[in-house]
């Protein structure tokens, strides 16, 4: 790395541009779908990680969903960017996409 400014102990430096290339290759986004096993319904959400997403909707750590613990995943699409996945997360909690879910999983989407 280069360092652009000292002063003291810090320092402003140059990322190289392979790294910053190489993070944003590796990154993804999801949009999942989720299903209460106490009630029915459905949550759908968006997360750089559905697996850890998962994880704190079951650990009671999302107030929305604490009550109606634990929960499935039933998809999770994977996109490039975060607003991609927002968008679809936006997509699916519509009216029309919510009474498709609610027909092909049999449930009330939230």
């Amino acid at each position: 790395m280069k360092v652009l400014w000292r002063s003291g102990n810090a320092a402003v430096c140059l990322a190289s541009p392979d790294l910053a290339k190489r993070d944003k290759r590796n990154m993804s986004y999801f949009t999942y779908v989720l299903k209460s096993q106490k009630n029915g319904d459905f949550y759908v959400g968006s997360a750089e990680n559905v697996s850890i997403r998962l994880a704190r909707h079951n650990n009671g750590e999302v107030r929305s969903t604490k009550g109606y613990r634990p929960w499935q995943l039933l998809e999770s699409h994977s996109f490039e960017t975060r607003s991609e996945a927002v968008q679809y997360e936006r997509f699916l909690k519509n009216h029309q996409q919510k009474e498709i879910l609610k027909n092909k999983y049999g449930a009330v989407v939230k």
